[in-house]
């Protein structure tokens, strides 16, 4: 038997052969791609997250078990949809106009996959009407809005606003060095998140 706690611990330690090599094995042996990806990938990312949280890991630990789990989510993907595995939730993240930084963004992508998201990425220095528009194609039901200077914060707040403003029902999450909870509140957005693994935690809720 494919053993889905090797491919989980495969993902924790970032070792991308033996993730892909487990979760191909599961595959093989006939092992729904639903519990592959629940009991291997989510639970090795929900490991690196708690330990994210506490600081037993650092950002490059988090990247390098996220492409492990990219690579194994590759190979699942396919069989989740022939499967008919719904995603818990689609999310669009990106970067706010005239940001460049995509670290924090990147992570917070990585951990949605990780925990079953659909994700749209949007890429960095985004308009807010390029917020609005790529949310209504891709159907998102949050947003992440993603910063690292001070100098665009205003930014999230135009594009919280375009987003109130387009009807859209959509839940809105920001995060980045210079953000807060009170700035969160005062620009109107639904949920904020200090980092990767709380954003994944914050978008369940709004989902609800």
């Amino acid at each position: 038997m494919a053993d889905l706690k090797a491919l989980s611990d495969s993902i924790i330690k970032g070792d991308q052969k033996t993730a892909v090599d487990v979760t191909k094995a599961a595959l093989e042996e006939g092992m729904a791609p639903g519990t592959v990806l629940a009991d291997g990938l989510i639970a090795g990312m929900n490991v690196i997250g708690v330990r994210f949280k506490a600081n037993e890991v650092y950002i490059p630990e988090v990247l390098i078990a996220a492409r492990a789990m990219k690579m194994a989510m590759e190979i699942l993907e396919p069989k989740l949809a022939e499967a008919g595995v719904e995603p818990i939730g689609m999310a669009m993240v990106g970067t706010v106009q005239g940001d460049l930084h995509d670290i924090g963004k990147n992570l917070v992508v990585m951990m949605l996959k990780g925990a079953g998201f659909k994700v749209m990425d949007i890429g960095v220095d985004v308009a807010s009407d390029a917020f609005v528009e790529k949310a209504k194609e891709c159907g998102a039901q949050v947003v992440g809005l993603s910063t690292l200077l001070t100098t665009t914060m205003p930014a999230m707040e135009k594009t919280i606003q375009a987003i109130k403003d387009s009807g859209l029902n959509v839940k809105t999450m920001i995060g980045g060095a210079p953000v807060t909870q009170a700035y969160a509140e005062k620009i109107g957005a639904d949920g904020y998140a200090a980092d990767a693994a709380t954003a994944v935690d914050i978008a369940k809720e709004l989902l609800n």
